[in-house]
């Protein structure tokens, strides 16, 4: 994807405006051969959920780039049928609801497999689905893929904004996962713009709500978002700011205390603890870390697992010196 082609949001209903795909842009060539209307009720409803858990749940574990064609296969073959079919108001509602979780995980896992343009567009068909259904947590769920696409682009100012909506989004929500889940979103944004007035605010802010969550996670769409998860982000935003020994005591508590129940996420970690202990000046830390790090990212295929590696691989050419880190950058090496 060209870097500049990725679309600047101010507003959260002036996507369509700022060119993101129009609503049928997905799924405009399957509707052409769908033929006659189905009748939808909620046991496709409940279909779409159970699917998109499980397809989820596999690309948390292994990378977006082991099941996204099965879910995108899915979305075409038995979703897109549903979504054109008749329903009542209610089941509709549940109906675009669950669609666009569905969708969102397509956009999830094609960023995670590095098509970056084909997660904006699923990005941005998730959040008009979600529109669709009335779904505030959805929309806003949606507008935060879009924000973290940014980040991870280096697209600063963007990224503020579109998290900024995204909490704006959220605003009328009272779930604790979610409101910590997005306000994280925006310190992560503001960090990496060098705003550390809003990083911090809204990182104290990400803090009282997931202190507010208790511990069962319940159906939210955010409620994967446990203590574990937002002491991983904390621990890379504190970094940002330069706060290593705070960073690396969130890390600790990601890993070590709360613990972290998908081998990509745990891989991830790692590889920021490593480069937290090696900005402490604590070398065999860092060299501890990154062989944990490689146990784990074995056989994931995930763009944020390779960028790691690769960030590793450059970090280490400068200790080449060091007894251990040949070994090591050997055994990065073969993983690329």
């Amino acid at each position: 994807m060209d870097r500049r082609g990725f679309v600047a949001a101010s507003s959260a209903y002036a996507l369509a405006a700022l060119g993101l795909p129009d609503p049928d842009a997905v799924l405009r060539r399957v509707r052409l051969k769908s033929g006659g209307k189905v009748q939808v009720g909620r046991g496709e409803v409940a279909a779409i959920r159970q699917m998109t858990k499980s397809l989820g749940d596999a690309a948390a574990e292994l990378g977006g780039g082991h099941a996204r064609h099965l879910a995108v296969r899915y979305l075409h073959d038995d979703v897109a049928p549903w979504l054109d079919g008749t329903w009542t108001e209610s089941v509709g509602r549940e109906l675009f609801a669950a669609a666009s979780q569905l969708v969102h995980l397509a956009g999830w896992m094609a960023q995670d497999e590095g098509n970056q343009d084909a997660a904006q567009q699923y990005y941005a068909h998730s959040f008009r689905l979600a529109s669709e259904a009335g779904d505030a947590e959805l929309a806003a769920t949606a507008l935060r893929g879009l924000a973290v696409q940014a980040i991870d682009l280096g697209f600063r100012p963007t990224a503020v904004r579109i998290a900024e909506e995204c909490v704006d989004q959220a605003k009328t929500l009272n779930g604790p996962r979610a409101l910590a889940y997005y306000q994280a979103t925006l310190a992560n944004a503001a960090a990496l713009d060098g705003d550390r007035r809003t990083a911090t605010a809204a990182l104290s802010a990400s803090q009282t709500a997931i202190e507010r969550a208790t511990d069962t996670p319940g159906e939210s769409w955010a409620s994967h978002y446990s203590i574990g998860r937002w002491a991983h982000e904390s621990g890379v935003i504190l970094a940002q700011l330069g706060d290593y020994t705070a960073a690396q005591e969130h890390l600790h508590h990601a890993l070590d205390i709360h613990g972290l129940d998908r081998r990509r996420t745990r891989a991830i970690v790692l590889a920021d603890l490593g480069t937290v202990r090696l900005r402490q000046d604590d070398l065999d830390g860092a060299l501890t870390s990154w062989n944990d790090f490689l146990d784990c990212a074995d056989g994931i295929r995930s763009i944020k697992v390779q960028d790691a590696v690769e960030d590793m691989r450059a970090r280490l050419y400068r200790l080449r010196n060091v007894l251990g880190v040949e070994e090591l950058d050997e055994r990065a090496a073969a993983l690329g």
